[in-house]
């Protein structure tokens, strides 16, 4: 596996820019970091981690005609908010371009933007990455995030939900109602 991801990372480095792949690289080490600390398969997260944003080095218009060319079904929230389109797109691509076929990788790809209710661990671990590999800034509650995800990993997904909520809401953008359910699911966890 560990051969897979040397070969991706080279693919990956000439498909993104250069800032994106800073970042997928941030959180193919920090998904490594979070599935040693809570027992989860390292090389999975690794794997998760580094294509889980391989369908973003698209132009948006270009993500929906792709995804309605592969028939991968988009919500109307996805529609109306078009960052999230690359996530269902990244994990079809990780499948047919990679030739990654485990459903859990897939699945943490197709979740890293909203989350959902009832994660995988490797779910989570890829949601959490995403949001606090050491590339991010300026997100208030990033340094909390950041230290409650190694106890706490359910504490971080609703803490990340909660502030991405806050933050779509401040800045009066639409939110997928999957972050809700997420959120509404690990506050109570």
């Amino acid at each position: 596996m560990m051969d897979d991801i040397i070969g991706i990372q080279k693919k990956l480095e000439k498909n993104l820019r250069p800032e994106r792949y800073r970042h997928t690289i941030g959180v193919m080490y920090t998904a490594a970091s979070l599935s040693m600390c809570h027992g989860e398969n390292m090389e999975k997260a690794m794997l998760a981690g580094l294509l889980h944003d391989c369908g973003k080095g698209y132009p948006i218009k270009k993500q929906i005609k792709q995804c309605r060319e592969y028939k991968i079904p988009l919500t109307e929230s996805e529609l109306m908010m078009p960052a999230l389109i690359h996530a269902k797109l990244g994990a079809y691509l990780t499948e047919h371009e990679y030739n990654i076929k485990d459903a859990e990788i897939l699945n943490a790809i197709t979740f890293h933007t909203t989350g959902r209710p009832d994660m995988t661990l490797l779910e989570k671990i890829i949601y959490i990455a995403d949001y606090i590999e050491p590339g991010r800034m300026k997100i208030p509650v990033l340094d909390q995030v950041r230290y409650i995800a190694f106890s706490n990993i359910n504490e971080a997904v609703a803490i990340s939900a909660d502030s991405t909520i806050t933050y779509l809401k401040k800045m009066g953008r639409d939110i997928d109602p999957m972050t809700v359910r997420t959120y509404e699911y690990y506050s109570k966890k």
